[in-house]
């Protein structure tokens, strides 16, 4: 059986499984010390400083991405989505923490679903099939946005985790199965290993402010931002290339 093949059935596969491990759980409520960061300082009259200013790096991301790499054309909808995401990522984690509380994480929480689905769509035109791609991006985003919605009316949050996770399970499957229309495959590597470091340094907040005097969250922006701004350049590189051709893993 081809790679390709393998590829395509455990899209599906892990899809299925991770949705029935997901919705086999209890419902997933969101913690009120969720909101809880350590490094709360107060600067220029801003507060909570660092955790807003670092989001500061999405927003350039996001410009660059909308101003330099053509996205405003049919071809490219899907980008012009997962960089304007990315935009509003910046300005809504930046609302969010500037007073942190469940109303407020829905504006951080929502542009951050259209990123995840968005770049989804991306990968699969990318690597299995470009039209496949193109008309799953209402869907999966629908999909992310009903993960909030579903949130708020019930409290559960076990969608919007299959949301942020599926695509991260199945990036690895799809880079080392496919062979991608772009050269980008570094780029994505490089992605999913910024987001691993991130969600580490989100999980131990506290201590990672104990020894660098700077707290987890705000390095969690800021390493998330780098892993998008590589994604970027390897966008640059390949799609303002008069002649791209499919790259060779």
């Amino acid at each position: 059986m081809k790679f390709e093949h393998i590829g395509e059935i455990l899209t599906v596969v892990i899809a299925v499984a991770f949705g029935i491990v997901i919705f086999n759980f209890p419902p997933i409520e969101q913690r009120l010390d969720y909101h809880n960061f350590i490094d709360i300082k107060t600067i220029f009259n801003i507060p909570n400083f660092w955790n807003v200013l670092s989001n500061l790096p999405f927003l350039i991301v996001g410009i660059l991405g909308l101003t330099k790499l053509n996205v405003f054309n049919k071809k490219r909808f899907q980008y012009l989505i997962f960089f304007m995401s990315i935009l509003l990522v910046a300005l809504g984690s930046s609302y969010y923490h500037l007073n942190p509380n469940h109303e407020t994480l829905v504006w951080d929480r929502l542009p951050m679903t259209v990123a995840f689905m968005s770049l989804l769509s991306i990968l699969i035109s990318e690597s299995i099939n470009d039209k496949i791609g193109k008309n799953l991006l209402f869907p999966l985003l629908v999909l992310g946005i009903a993960s909030i919605v579903y949130w708020l009316i019930t409290k559960d949050l076990r969608l919007y985790v299959f949301v942020q996770f599926y695509p991260i399970l199945i990036i690895p499957i799809l880079l080392l199965c496919f062979r991608l229309k772009i050269n980008a495959v570094n780029g994505y590597w490089f992605l999913l290993l910024a987001y691993v470091i991130a969600k580490t340094l989100e999980y131990f907040d506290a201590l990672v402010f104990d020894y660098l005097k700077f707290s987890g969250h705000s390095l969690k922006h800021i390493i998330s931002a780098v892993g998008l701004f590589v994604l970027y350049k390897y966008y640059k590189r390949a799609l303002t290339s008069k002649m791209p051709q499919p790259y060779n893993y």
